[in-house]
């Protein structure tokens, strides 16, 4: 049904499906955009994953490397004609198995309050909230969770 593509971020499709990511968080952000936008630049991310449905890019998610141990999830997105349909769940999946052959242990991700269903699903895959992290500290709107992968 669905097929999946490891890539990095200079893949076309994983670019498309971005901007419409952004597209969306730019109107749930509103005047927090920008700072947001400063922390998901994609130019150099070796470790994406795209989704397909048909030949169609439906969906796409992203990992780096935050420290030795530790993955952060990035750029998790599905249009929304497939939402409510386990696309992200799939492709969170990947991700972390991706991970783990890489030896990581830990991913660790940032959302955002305005984005109740990305904590919903982060939730129901087994990550837990931790205190925000990194940039992501002080910030009253974001929401940093944590989920052990090996």
């Amino acid at each position: 049904m669905f097929t999946l593509l490891r890539t990095n971020s200079k893949n076309d499709y994983f670019k498309n499906l971005v901007t419409l990511l952004d597209a969306d968080l730019q109107i749930r952000d509103g005047n927090e955009h920008s700072f947001y936008a400063q922390f998901n630049k994609v130019d150099s991310i070796n470790n994406v994953v795209v989704c397909f449905f048909e030949n169609e890019a439906i969906g796409c998610g992203a990992f780096k490397k935050y420290d030795n141990l530790t993955v952060e999830i990035k750029r998790m997105f599905v249009q929304p004609a497939f939402r409510g349909k386990a696309v992200a769940t799939i492709i969170l999946k990947e991700l972390e198995a991706w991970a783990t052959q890489f030896r990581y242990c830990k991913t660790v991700l940032e959302t955002g309050k305005k984005q109740p269903e990305a904590v919903a699903l982060y939730m129901k895959n087994g990550y837990a909230i931790i205190p925000n992290y990194g940039q992501y500290e002080n910030v009253e709107n974001s929401i940093c969770m944590m989920k052990k992968i090996k």
